[in-house]
């Protein structure tokens, strides 16, 4: 694993970022696709947030976007079963309130949805190498 900057991975995370805040700030009426959306697209989001400085595998960043995504629910459930209170509002806001086990799906299915998004796009590009894909 090398360290690199993708300036592609970077415009990917900060638009996955900008649209993880508007899904929050405007979604709070969608009730229960707000958080599960969000969840996919955190996941998502670190995913591009290590390819945008780290050279490694598709799978490698997806599984490792997968556990922090994973951490955090688990993270949850420590609070949650040890009866603990988070003082600081914006910790309080990114690690959540409450464990479930839709949060864990909308995880995985947030990293596969990446990894078929990522091979779809090196499919793209692989076949798009001549002069013709590129001519205006």
């Amino acid at each position: 694993m090398k360290a690199r900057f993708s300036r592609s991975y970077f415009a990917c995370s900060i638009a996955l970022l900008l649209l993880m805040i508007i899904l929050a700030t405007l979604g709070a009426r969608w009730g229960w696709v707000r958080g599960f959306a969000g969840d996919m697209l955190a996941v998502m989001c670190v995913y591009c947030t290590f390819g945008a400085v780290l050279m490694a595998s598709p799978i490698s960043r997806a599984c490792a976007a997968l556990l922090i995504g994973l951490g955090v629910e688990f993270a949850q459930y420590l609070i949650s079963a040890c009866d603990l209170q988070i003082s600081n509002r914006v910790l309080r806001i990114i690690i959540g309130a409450t464990p479930d086990w839709w949060d864990v799906v909308a995880y995985v299915l947030g990293a596969l949805l990446v990894l078929s998004l990522s091979k779809i796009v090196r499919l793209i590009a692989r076949r798009c190498t001549s002069a013709i894909c590129w001519k205006k």
